[in-house]
């Protein structure tokens, strides 16, 4: 069993949005996904998926894009990023996901001796345009991470995982609410998405005080799941 990540899919099978209205990178983008993770991952593999996952607005619309990545080799596990606007109702949602496909929502899941935790995430307190809205919603994802990392103490396995979609830290490495959390429930790996083209700039990649980060937006990883170190 081998473990992989990308985020930022922005799929739009039920109403096609181009994506390469954000740039040449961007063509044939779903293409690209599925030739490569059909090359590299296989039916026993996991592949994490930190957000952004379609551009639809309801429910009923998504499920075109999540049958698409269904069908693709090995389990999936997804979170919701700040576009993904369908997401609403965990259990509702839950009860419609094909077969291989998993939702963290305020708890985790087990894979081997991985556990995988998450939340979306906020705009980071440091950010210039941060308001007092802001704050609301970054205590509430910080809280619906806590209660992740909880749930996986309840669950026998011992390397933890946290998929987020916004950066829990700037390229600075300073530390923040976010990644003192990770600290204290002894997470091994963080793996974000959100950032696109020159924002690329304003990740933070490698470890910090035993944590290793690392950024899997789609044009990051030039459209193809990463392999991670675990």
């Amino acid at each position: 069993m081998r473990y992989f990540a990308i985020a930022d899919l922005h799929l739009s099978f039920s109403n096609p949005k181009p994506m390469n209205l954000f740039g040449e990178l961007w063509d044939n983008h779903e293409l690209k996904i599925k030739h490569t993770w059909t090359d590299m991952v296989r039916e026993e593999d996991v592949v994490f998926i930190a957000g952004d996952i379609s551009w639809a607005m309801t429910l009923s619309d998504a499920m075109r894009d999540i049958e698409w990545i269904a069908q693709l080799p090995g389990q999936k596990v997804i979170i919701r990023g700040n576009h993904d606007y369908w997401w609403s109702g965990i259990s509702k949602m839950r009860s419609l996901l094909p077969p291989g496909v998993h939702a963290l929502q305020n708890d985790a899941i087990g894979f081997g001796d991985v556990v995988v935790c998450g939340s979306r995430g906020w705009q980071l307190p440091s950010h210039p345009s941060f308001t007092g809205e802001d704050e609301r919603l970054y205590s509430r994802e910080l809280e619906r991470l806590r209660l992740s990392l909880v749930y996986a103490d309840s669950l026998p396995h011992k390397t933890k995982v946290v998929l987020l979609h916004y950066p829990p830290l700037s390229a600075d490495g300073n530390e923040t609410a976010m990644t003192r959390l990770l600290e204290q429930y002894g997470v091994s790996l963080c793996v974000y998405g959100h950032l696109h083209a020159h924002a690329h700039r304003h990740a933070y990649v490698g470890r910090l005080h035993g944590i290793q980060y690392q950024l899997v937006s789609a044009d990051y990883v030039n459209f193809h799941p990463m392999l991670l170190p675990i």
